[in-house]
């Protein structure tokens, strides 16, 4: 597995230069690193701020997953999306809102054909609310199918 967390990860993690707004360092509760944010007073409704994460040495013809801790906290606090490079239009994960501000797991299967996936970017869309965030943290790639909870 390789470890894509923010504090202590191997992985290369890019701000995408066009869109609306950085995602930031945040310190975590407990003290033990960091994770990335989008607070809710940043930028405006419908903007969009892009951190993706660049994946090399894939193997073609194999399943990876890619499993990572996520929280939606605020009312209307807005949305993330997940996308992979090779299928660009559509994400492949979406969560609009939190049950509550509790962090959650999120996992995406990767599966690669001939062409390899290189990169997975992970999309907040500003919604209504000004306060809460949406962040994400220990992003972790391992190879197989992913297991089941």
């Amino acid at each position: 597995s390789v470890d894509c967390s923010f504090s202590r990860g191997v992985c290369d993690w890019q701000q995408d230069a066009d869109d609306d707004f950085d995602w930031n360092p945040a310190d975590r509760d407990r003290g033990d690193g960091y994770y990335m944010a989008v607070p809710a007073f940043v930028g405006h409704k419908k903007d969009m701020g892009r951190l993706k994460l660049l994946l090399t040495d894939l193997k073609p013809k194999s399943s990876y997953c890619l499993i990572f801790s996520y929280r939606l906290a605020g009312e209307r606090v807005g949305k993330l999306r997940v996308f992979l490079a090779n299928k660009k239009n559509a994400p492949v994960w979406e969560q609009n809102k939190g049950k509550d501000e509790r962090w959650r797991t999120g996992k995406i299967e990767i599966f690669q054909g001939a062409e390899t996936t290189n990169s997975v970017t992970f999309e907040s869309e500003r919604g209504k609310g000004k306060t809460g965030e949406i962040g994400v943290d220990n992003v972790i790639l391992i190879s197989g199918l992913c297991p089941e909870d």
